[in-house]
């Protein structure tokens, strides 16, 4: 597949560096040469230096043999003339488009993206997403990733075993049998680095990464089983005074059940900005390591801290300034895999990866599979896909277990009506069936053949 990248920026990078896990022809059209030079040298991609929106250089670069043009650079005006120039002069049969500003994202103005006036596919908002994920995040304590799926009828979760785990050495047929009267999934374990979907009778570990597909009713007392703290998050410290922060902090001032939300920036202008846009949070103005300003921002009584600078080294060095403070959860928005050996030294914090949020919003888009939703999962182990059988598909009829899956992919649950059925290999697949499927990454084009109806 050919696809064209319009900008090597953070968003542009996170893009690039999933996509080129796979089987793809990447060109990476940017202004800015170094960071051309920086992203070629780490992907195995064409580096272009121009600007994406101008004709002349996706004449260039082929665009009229594109399968898809991603416009990830950091000016809306720019990423919508170039999917306007994609689609009138190239064909380019796929547009994606990041939108950052609110004055195009209103829903007032929800007819402005497609082919008769501008012809965007799709529209991506990489900030606003993260933010999102993040809050979902707090919305379910104790846990490192939140996934809804089919329309917030099913949650896909992960959280860490710790020392409170009552579920320690029992095995998963154990697990299952003692609580039957629960319907749900252990669907992966994250265990040293390496994911398996754990046999029967394979045993929990402390420090095992767990994903669990349960009924949103379910999901909190599951958790309560596995020993995962719900504290609830009430003081709250954020790190950065960028868009996500924002997000995240005007959601918080209209939640009653949050007593307070500290915003540190070393920006001076970003400080005002949000000090102007915001209600209740407090906005604090200075060095984020200076002892005074962390006391200032409360840092000893908060009850979670979220750094999401756009640099990774500040984001981790603020978590791991929290957990010298005995702050449990933290929160780091990270953009590269340089710093790992940071990440690995500050315990349990959470990592909340911009490559894989973002992907995640394009991936119907990119895979050939008729998708509903799905979720790039961790740091790219595997990805989650909701799929719906249409009315012709040539499945109908057939039994799950006869579906040539390729190895480490399942079919994780079924949701036919108002039932959830778990683990379904035994059932016949029928129309109108909802298919919630784990995705391993050597799996996927065979899982785009079963599926490409």
């Amino acid at each position: 597949m050919k696809i064209i990248v319009g900008g090597a920026g953070s968003v542009g990078r996170s893009i690039v560096g999933y996509l080129s896990r796979g089987n793809n022809d990447i060109v990476v059209v940017d202004t800015n040469t170094d960071r051309l030079n920086e992203i070629a040298r780490e992907f195995d991609i064409q580096p272009v230096t121009g600007s994406i929106s101008y004709p002349e250089i996706q004449e260039k670069i082929g665009a009229d043999k594109a399968d898809i043009l991603i416009a990830a650079t950091d000016n809306d005006e720019a990423n919508m003339v170039a999917c306007e120039v994609a689609y009138s002069l190239f064909n380019v049969p796929k547009r994606i488009a990041r939108i950052d500003s609110e004055h195009f994202l209103s829903p007032v103005w929800n007819t402005l993206f497609n082919e008769k006036s501008l012809p965007v596919d799709l529209v991506i908002s990489p900030d606003a997403d993260i933010a999102e994920a993040i809050l979902r995040i707090i919305d379910v304590p104790g846990s490192q990733e939140v996934f809804p799926l089919a329309d917030d009828r099913l949650y896909l979760v992960s959280f860490k075993c710790r020392d409170s785990c009552q579920l320690f050495n029992f095995t998963i047929s154990e697990i299952y049998e003692n609580f039957k009267d629960i319907n749900f999934l252990i669907l992966q374990i994250l265990r040293d680095g390496q994911n398996f979907y754990p046999k029967p009778e394979e045993s929990v570990r402390c420090g095992d990464e767990i994903y669990l597909l349960a009924g949103k009713e379910d999901l909190f007392d599951l958790l309560h089983v596995f020993g995962v703290d719900q504290k609830i998050n009430e003081r709250i410290v954020i790190f950065g005074g960028n868009t996500i922060a924002y997000d995240i902090a005007k959601t918080f001032d209209e939640n009653d059940n949050i007593l307070s939300c500290k915003i540190i920036t070393n920006d001076a202008a970003a400080a005002q900005n949000l000090a102007e846009r915001l209600d209740k949070a407090d906005v604090i103005q200075g060095e984020m390591m200076s002892d005074i300003i962390l006391k200032d921002a409360g840092i000893d009584t908060a009850d979670i801290t979220i750094a999401v600078t756009m640099q990774d080294k500040d984001n981790l060095l603020a978590s791991l300034l929290a957990k010298h403070n005995h702050i449990c959860s933290t929160v780091s928005l990270v953009n590269s895999r340089a710093y790992d050996n940071l990440i690995d030294n500050i315990g349990d914090n959470i990592i909340v990866d911009r490559s894989t949020i973002t992907i995640s919003k394009i991936l119907q888009d990119i895979r050939k599979a008729n998708l509903r939703n799905a979720y790039s999962l961790g740091r790219g182990f595997g990805e989650i896909w909701e799929l719906k059988i249409s009315e012709d598909s040539p499945l109908a009829g057939k039994k799950i277990s006869e579906l040539p899956l390729p190895e480490r992919c399942r079919i994780a649950a079924l949701l036919r009506g108002d039932c959830i059925i778990f683990a379904p290999a035994a059932e016949i697949i029928a129309e109108k069936d909802i298919f919630i499927v784990f995705v391993a990454p050597a799996g996927i084009k065979k899982m785009e053949q079963i599926f490409s109806y």
